[in-house]
């Protein structure tokens, strides 16, 4: 009922407006100054006309002495005005303030200088309303159902969030920019696929109306980039928006941005020494520093990351044996490292009844990675959890796969890419076969990515990572580093 009152007054307010013959949305403003250059550039701008516009965040009145805050997004600004001159039509002296509130879009046109407070201000006798504000930002914003669901207020009262935006976007920037100076090219791949894969995910189904068909939401972009290898591209990335339909945590959206990227001529020793190199350069970029502290883990990524045998580190944590996998003995350990707050024992029981071994092997493995602050390369993994990648010439149950682990996490996923058409489709036939047995995260038959093959692609090294790099080394869970995450719906 208050927010009723204070949208009924504002209307108030507004049909008072347009009574005066007041356009109180006008489509265009006049500015030609940004408040931070008004702040920062106070000693060359003193004196001179400016006109700024934004969004009024604090009133107040004294008698014939009015003071406005007003914020655009560069900064914060006040605006003096004082009663004398008749107003002209159309716009807003001290006697009709009344008319605006907090929350208002204005524009002004005066003097810069200074307050007898010493305070940096614009000196005018009346502002322009370029929009008329209905509902009042509150005070104070907390609650974190209401601030996914109203982002747009969200970050109008904890500017922390649009900053967090910013790194967000100078992230991508810097991946791009690192990417570019190596002499890759960036090539948007499609989103719709009829056979989808490059990832153990269950996808989302869309149908097209046009073709008549069913499509998969891509759940990764390593297919199609690769197919680009064959077509006679030798360096290519993309990033972009990827889908899994699959639970949401602090480490996944089921909706997220994603980076990969394929050079051929290289394998995964070159995309190592690539990777840890870019990993640093971004980081660097968008926070401009090296060290974070993540979930309690002190890291510091200026060093040379040492590697690790994915079976040397199962064997000496557990004692398993990847290679000679005893079901019985990881789903012991599994239960022994139950935690109650992902699922009830009897559920947890029955979901490792129906996983498959290799993916027992997987989360016995994240019990150690979670633990792990890094950063360290985990490499050559089996052969059974990487159906894309190359074999190692020295141990054909591994492959030349690469995970650089940090804070706990995963932050990305490489390998030399197999390009034996033959060895693609028999791994492709264990994954459908497991798909067909019920397992919806195991990878589809593509047929014509192994018709691609046969035409022949380079050897090459492929390298991908989500925006979980980001939400990971900005120290917050990934609904708070998304502009708009997604909520069940609300009327």
């Amino acid at each position: 009922m208050i927010l009723d009152d204070y949208r009924n007054e504002r209307l108030r307010k507004l049909e008072e407006i347009r009574a005066k013959g007041v356009d109180a949305y006008p489509s265009k403003s006049e500015r030609n100054t940004l408040i931070s250059d008004v702040v920062t550039h106070f000693d060359e701008k003193k004196g001179q006309e400016v006109c700024i516009a934004g969004r009024i965040v604090a009133i107040r009145s004294f008698g014939k002495l009015v003071f406005l805050k007003v914020r655009d997004y560069t900064g914060e600004v006040q605006i003096f005005m004082k009663a004398g001159n008749e107003c002209p039509e159309g716009l807003f002296g001290a006697k009709e303030i009344k008319l605006l509130d907090v929350g208002d879009f204005i524009e002004a046109k005066g003097i810069v200088d200074k307050s007898q407070t010493g305070e940096i201000s614009v000196f005018t006798d009346y502002v322009r309303l370029l929009t008329k504000s209905l509902r009042p930002l509150p005070e104070k914003f907390t609650n974190k159902e209401e601030r996914y669901r109203r982002r747009y207020v969200d970050m109008n009262v904890n500017p922390e969030v649009r900053e967090r935006l910013v790194r967000r976007s100078k992230f991508w920037q810097a991946t791009r920019d690192f990417m570019n100076q190596h002499g890759f090219i960036e090539i948007n791949i499609p989103v719709l696929e009829h056979t989808t894969g490059g990832a153990d995910a269950n996808p989302f189904v869309t149908h097209m109306d046009a073709l008549g068909e069913d499509f998969y939401l891509r759940i990764s972009h390593e297919l199609p980039l690769k197919r680009l290898l064959g077509g006679g591209f030798e360096k290519v990335y993309d990033i972009g928006p990827r889908f899994r339909n699959e639970g949401v945590d602090d480490e996944h959206l089921p909706e997220h941005i994603a980076f990969e990227a394929y050079a051929a001529y290289e394998n995964y020793e070159d995309g190592m020494k690539f990777y840890e190199e870019m990993m640093k350069y971004v980081a660097k970029e968008t926070w401009g520093t090296l060290k974070f502290n993540v979930g309690g883990f002190e890291i510091d990524l200026d060093c040379e990351w040492p590697r690790y045998k994915y079976a040397d580190l199962l064997r000496e944590k557990f004692d398993v044996d990847v290679f000679n996998p005893d079901r019985e003995q990881l789903i012991k350990i599994l239960l022994e490292n139950w935690d109650a707050k992902d699922l009830k024992r009897d559920e947890f029981v029955k979901k490792l009844e129906n996983t498959t071994t290799p993916h027992l092997i997987d989360n016995v493995w994240k019990l150690i990675r979670k633990t792990s602050a890094g950063p360290y390369w985990v490499i050559e993994e089996p052969l059974s959890l990487s159906p894309l990648a190359k074999k190692s010439p020295d141990n054909p149950l591994v492959t030349e796969r690469f995970h650089p682990v940090i804070a706990g996490t995963e932050m990305g996923n490489g390998f030399s890419e197999l390009n034996d058409p033959l060895d693609q489709l028999e791994r492709f036939k264990e994954q459908q076969a497991a798909r067909d047995a019920g397992d919806e995260e195991a990878q589809m038959m593509d047929m014509d990515f192994v018709e691609m093959l046969e035409y022949g692609m380079p050897p090459a090294c492929g390298w991908g990572n989500s925006e979980r790099n980001f939400w990971l080394l900005e120290g917050v869970p990934g609904r708070e580093a998304v502009p708009f995450p997604t909520m069940r719906k609300l009327d």
